[in-house]
């Protein structure tokens, strides 16, 4: 069976998958400092909850964009997995071209999700990830790494304005019933959510329009989901993107 290790800037999804299905998958907080062995205790328990062991895996692939992190979840391979991991930016061959300035600056999650969406849709795509940072990758109609847009996640907005501004509170998001808000948590939601849309909205016809060709529109990450039936401009809100990608990496690794 396979591990799957998805590390973000907040979150780190574990996933296993027993060659025809995801069969598990759980999520912990990233945090930089946790060992191997404090993971693997996690581990083992959520797997004996699913009636499976840490014996059951024979396999494992690590994404993280938290450099410092990927000595503990190579070593949680090796030492309780007894299995090199691939890891992506290192020893994983993605057999995707990246066609940028500097294509070691590319994080290992956008180029998972730009697999995971070319096997799945037809290019070219624009790959929206929500997550600490909300990206918009291009990717080529033969699945080529193309560029994209960095832009704040909309949680950390959120965070922004509660500590920049002493009279503002922290706020949960939400779609507002209407854009104009009557108070003050009203009007921080309209401004957070249908901003956050506008941006969306924006970046895509701008990104279409410098494209100069129809582009699918795809959109994943943790807070993706809110946005479903607000907007038009995203085609396809698909949760299981980047481990979708992961496997398919996994097998172009693994020989026949």
């Amino acid at each position: 069976m396979l591990l799957a290790i998805e590390q973000g800037n907040t979150n780190t999804l574990f996933a296993v998958h027993d060659g025809e299905s995801w069969i598990a998958q759980w999520r912990a907080a990233t945090e930089s400092t946790r060992t191997a062995d404090e993971y693997a205790v996690w581990l083992s328990q959520l797997l004996n909850m699913s009636n499976l062991k840490l014996s059951d895996l024979d396999a494992c692939i690590v994404s993280s964009v938290v450099p410092q992190s990927i000595f503990n979840l190579r070593n949680l391979s090796r030492r309780y997995l007894h299995v090199e991991p691939l890891v992506i930016g290192e020893n994983a061959e993605l057999g995707v071209e990246v066609r940028i300035d500097k294509p070691s600056e590319a994080g290992a999650d956008r180029l998972v999700n730009a697999i995971g969406a070319h096997i799945a849709y037809p290019g070219p795509l624009i790959v929206i990830d929500s997550g600490t940072a909300t990206t918009f990758d291009l990717i080529g109609a033969d699945g080529g790494f193309e560029g994209g847009v960095i832009t704040p996640g909309i949680n950390l907005s959120i965070k922004a304005l509660h500590e920049a501004a002493a009279k503002l509170p922290r706020i949960a998001i939400q779609r507002p019933a209407k854009v104009i808000g009557t108070d003050t948590i009203g009007a921080m939601q309209s401004g957070v959510f249908w901003g956050y849309i506008a941006m969306i909205e924006g970046l895509i016809a701008r990104i279409k329009a410098e494209r100069g060709d129809h582009l699918t529109v795809v959109a994943t990450g943790g807070v993706a989901s809110l946005f479903e039936g607000a907007t038009s401009s995203i085609d396809h809100f698909d949760p299981d993107l980047t481990i979708r990608g992961l496997l398919e990496i996994h097998r172009r690794n693994t020989p026949a």
